[in-house]
């Protein structure tokens, strides 16, 4: 446990502040901001960088995120070294706060590329899924998933365009390892809530249908499935939405989504898109899948 950083005073320097300080780092401007905390640029003076510092409230912070998915995430990043994911720096514990420091993208992420210019040209779009593509193998060659099973605790934290993030040079850079998992060789298939809970959930949130969205269709059936290929199917639910700039399925309803998860994917008449783009969206599978 690090140092304590409960006392904030109205005069004094916030004491997130000081504890960064102490540590090297002049905390800069919000570049986000999450349900239990918010991110910051910095800068390191011991080694002159910018870098991003996620700064986690164990007030605001369920007692599951902090004791369970936190210490996962951090011991995953730990491992990791990869161009096309965001690096992990240091971690530091205090009485009231988790401060992680990070690589900083400097440009932004995809979605606000995307509502801001729109869908991208096949060149861009190829490139931005084959580091995403070249990222992804290389968390699956260590035996990791990026996201396993969308649940209410983990509503929004697939792999989906927010967490594809833009260094200066507008390369991806995968963030957010808060729901990624080590998977054992031994057990390759995972099972899903079932579809009557997630039915029954009448408070569906646009974030949460916006999670969804990404999802493949065993995990919206509540099915046994394999969470490599689940990785696989949000990959191509990103392809599609570069080059169209909008989802392929509506996700207003979780029964219509399920539909049309299970359909052959379309693609509007106004673009113009190569066979060999679509090819490597999505394909569902031979077999229409049914609720147990």
């Amino acid at each position: 446990m690090g140092k304590g950083d409960t006392s904030e005073t109205a005069s004094a320097t916030p004491a997130y502040r000081s504890v960064m300080e102490e540590y090297g780092y002049e905390v800069g401007k919000i570049i986000g901001h999450g349900s239990y905390g918010t991110v910051y640029e910095a800068y390191y003076t011991k080694q002159k960088v910018m870098v991003a510092v996620k700064i986690i409230s164990k007030k605001k912070a369920s007692e599951d995120y902090l004791n369970k998915f936190l210490p996962r995430e951090i011991q995953v990043m730990k491992v990791l070294r990869h161009k096309y994911l965001i690096n992990f720096y240091q971690a530091i514990e205090t009485t009231s706060r988790v401060y992680i420091i990070l690589e900083l993208a400097q440009g932004g992420d995809v979605l606000e590329w995307i509502q801001r210019y729109g869908a991208c040209a096949e060149t861009l779009a190829g490139k931005w899924f084959s580091q995403m593509a070249l990222g992804i193998a290389y968390l699956h060659s260590k035996g990791i998933v990026h996201r396993l099973t969308p649940s209410l605790s983990a509503a929004g934290r697939d792999l989906k365009l927010e967490n594809l993030l833009l260094d200066k040079r507008e390369n991806v850079k995968i963030s957010d390892f808060g729901f990624a998992k080590m998977v054992p060789s031994s057990q390759p298939v995972h099972s899903s809530p079932s579809y009557r809970q997630m039915n029954s959930l009448s408070h569906l949130s646009q974030t949460y249908c916006g999670s969804f969205a990404y999802a493949c269709p065993e995990i919206l059936l509540g099915l046994p499935y394999n969470p490599f290929l689940s990785d696989t199917w949000s990959m191509g639910v990103i392809l599609y939405t570069l080059v169209i700039a909008r989802l392929p399925f509506d996700d207003t309803n979780l029964k219509k989504l399920l539909r049309e998860t299970q359909k052959e994917v379309t693609f509007p008449a106004n673009f113009t898109i190569s066979q060999e783009c679509k090819g490597s969206s999505i394909k569902p599978g031979p077999q229409p899948l049914s609720p147990e």
